[in-house]
């Protein structure tokens, strides 16, 4: 069975940069955008559709369980994005087949459950976030620091909605993770040499 790492990560910690750097010095294949550009040959979608519909929620206070059993109508929006979800699931799955791999985000921790991944979530304090988005995206050159806190806010409500609709378990919730990592006030590069170092002994 190949070695599978998942990361699961706040927005503007690092976590991203993290799997990458995890996959160079491990020597692993890299998926995150990866999957949606696979998905959009696939499927024909439009990119910008389907990077919306990754973090946001089709039905704010239904599980996925609950919308089953309902029996959505066939020409609801829900049935586009269960799709979407399910097409992803299923390249996750041809991935993780394929190769070693490090796999960012998009519930592979829960997708890729029977292959037993090492599951990492990665998390950081609010000052640190907004560092780190300040110093990584451009977008938030002409944002205030709350501003670009209400973004970090709002973008992780998302994935943890998400997560939550899909999985029925806690996006975070330390108990679904092998290691939760604190990168605040952490240097990116070394938190992964480290990372790095520890996942080769085990």
């Amino acid at each position: 069975m190949n070695r599978i790492i998942t990361i699961g990560r706040e927005f503007g910690s690092g976590g991203r940069e993290i799997g990458r750097r995890l996959a160079e010095n491990l020597k692993l294949a890299y998926y995150d955008r990866e999957i949606v550009e696979e998905l959009v040959k696939r499927t024909k979608l439009a990119e910008s559709y389907v990077l919306q519909v990754e973090e946001s929620q089709p039905l704010p206070l239904l599980p996925i369980t609950t919308a089953r059993t309902f029996g959505i109508p066939a020409n609801y929006p829900l049935d586009n994005r269960l799709s979407i979800f399910k097409q992803e699931s299923e390249i996750i799955r041809e991935m993780a087949e394929k190769s070693d791999c490090v796999i960012v985000g998009r519930c592979a921790d829960y997708v890729l459950h029977d292959r037993n991944p090492f599951r990492l979530f990665v998390y950081a304090d609010m000052k640190s976030k907004i560092k780190r988005c300040r110093e990584k995206g451009t977008d938030t050159a002409q944002m205030t620091d709350k501003e670009v806190q209400q973004k970090i806010i709002s973008v992780d409500k998302k994935r943890a909605r998400y997560y939550q609709f899909y999985t029925d378990h806690n996006w975070g919730g330390k108990s679904h993770y092998d290691l939760c990592v604190n990168t605040s006030g952490n240097d990116i590069k070394k938190l992964a040499n480290a990372l790095a170092y520890f996942l080769t002994g085990i």
